[in-house]
């Protein structure tokens, strides 16, 4: 059996003020068959269209979505690469998408306008789930392991001189030897108190005896891993952290919020085709963040389509296959 992505590619997609939709530009056609994921009459035809944020990781979660529900017999509207998160949700919302990944984390504190985080994952999961769908009839499916949440990294190199495993340890060595403080952190994350003020007081350093260097996000990367300073503020799946060699600390006493990953769908949509969270299930339970991070690094660093890397991930784990000639 082979199949065809239906749809277009959104490389500038924008929500249009009047409230017609969303613009969309080039087409992808793009082919597929079964692996083990295989056809599903329920399926056949039925058209699923799938959304992403406009960052690498999101979009490669959108294009693991689709290349799965085409091999299942879905046919997919490409609807990824929407330009911010509150665009994508209210695509969602307003059924311009059927199916996007979102994070518990956004989901529970920007969506739904909480100030707390839960700092247990299922926990996180289970509130932004049960609010979610109350409030607003969105289906949140069982969460994965990809994690895309704040910590510190360092170098191997000097994780492996100063035995850094977790920020504690990251603590303890500030506490041994001060002069080892320097942050390279965001402007907004130096005086937030879910940033660098809250994350001191949780582990017990004072943030104003350290040394703080500021940067834009992508540049806090490459001056942690050239010793412009020893601890940056990364994300956890940032392929960056794979490429430059650094080491993401684990913030084993759970300051920071929780964002796992987590397919969500219109509950409406869910009722009527629960064939989808079937095939999307196995998937879901294979990713986790050392998987995520590789596919990033591959998109970031590499320069490949995040469409073909999903694709390919995909056929290495035997889930979808390449159509033969």
């Amino acid at each position: 059996m082979r199949a065809r992505f239906a749809g277009v590619a959104l490389v500038a997609t924008t929500l249009l003020a009047s409230g017609c939709g969303l613009e969309s530009s080039f087409a992808l056609p793009f082919e597929v068959a079964p692996g083990s994921i295989r056809p599903v009459p329920e399926l056949a035809g039925v058209e699923v269209a799938v959304g992403s944020k406009d960052f690498t990781e999101n979009q490669v979660l959108g294009y693991l979505a689709e290349v799965a529900l085409v091999a299942a017999g879905a046919e997919v509207r490409d609807m990824t690469n929407i330009q911010g998160s509150n665009s994508a949700r209210q695509a969602l919302i307003t059924g311009d998408v059927d199916l996007s990944w979102d994070y518990t984390g956004t989901g529970w504190i920007s969506y739904l306008g909480n100030t707390e985080p839960i700092p247990d994952e299922r926990g996180q999961y289970e509130a932004v789930r049960d609010a979610d769908l109350e409030r607003n009839g969105l289906r949140w499916l069982e969460y994965s392991e990809v994690n895309n949440t704040y910590a510190f990294a360092v170098t191997e190199e000097f994780a492996r001189t100063h035995g850094l495993r977790t920020t504690s340890d990251m603590a303890a060595l500030i506490a041994r030897e001060p002069d080892k403080g320097v942050f390279c952190l965001e402007t907004e994350f130096v005086s937030r108190n879910d940033g660098f003020p809250g994350v001191a007081a949780a582990y017990g350093f004072d943030p104003g005896a350290v040394e703080v260097k500021t940067f834009g996000t992508g540049t806090i990367y490459s001056a942690t891993s050239t010793g412009l300073c020893n601890f940056g503020e990364v994300f956890t799946t940032d392929g960056r952290i794979v490429a430059l060699n650094l080491v993401a600390l684990e913030d084993d006493k759970k300051f920071f919020p929780q964002y796992n990953a987590a397919i969500v769908l219109r509950e409406e949509f869910h009722r009527a085709h629960p064939q989808v969270a079937e095939v999307m299930a196995p998937i879901v339970g294979k990713l986790d963040n050392e998987t995520v991070l590789a596919l990033n690094a591959e998109v970031d660093v590499d320069g490949r389509d995040p469409a073909i890397v999903a694709r390919d991930w995909l056929v290495r784990e035997g889930f979808v296959t390449l159509p033969t000639s």
